[in-house]
């Protein structure tokens, strides 16, 4: 019974975290009013890593985030299928400016998602920075907002 639990734990602790093979970026909002807010933002980049997302997760720090970068102009459509935290959800256009936001989506868990837990960019973007529900009204983050983004090195 020992071994057994040993392997179970040796096999748990060989598989990945969902943010173990995501690079990490600094993630600036400059809204309007001249305030600036810096996110630490995991950046989802293959089609695999985007198509899970925050996926399975419980918690996000407040300053943290994540985001799904476009090489080009590109509509989208997020989900919150197996989405365990409420969003907010930044579309930022070609230029860095704010073109969208959903607030507050809400977390479906593992629920059947139906068509209310879609979300269309509403237009070209070319990135998508998904925060911790309610950032957006509370730091005055709106549409034609800059967002900008530097690579960790």
């Amino acid at each position: 019974m020992r071994i057994l639990a040993f392997f179970v734990l040796a096999l748990f602790l060989a598989i990945p975290s969902p943010a173990a093979d995501l690079d990490h970026a600094d993630l600036t909002v400059t809204t309007a009013a001249g305030q600036t807010y810096h996110f630490d933002v995991e950046v989802a980049r293959t089609a695999q890593q985007q198509e899970r997302g925050l996926m399975f997760r419980k918690s996000m720090p407040a300053d943290a985030g994540m985001a799904f970068p476009y090489d080009r102009d590109t509509t989208a459509t997020f989900w919150m299928k197996n989405c365990y935290i409420p969003l907010d959800m930044l579309f930022v256009a070609n230029g860095g400016r704010i073109s969208h936001i959903v607030a507050d989506a809400k977390a479906v868990g593992d629920k059947p998602v139906g068509p209310e837990d879609y979300y269309p960019s509403g237009g070209p973007i070319r990135l998508v920075v998904e925060l911790n529900a309610g950032t957006a009204a509370k730091l005055g983050i709106h549409v034609g907002d800059k967002v900008t983004m530097t690579e960790a090195k």
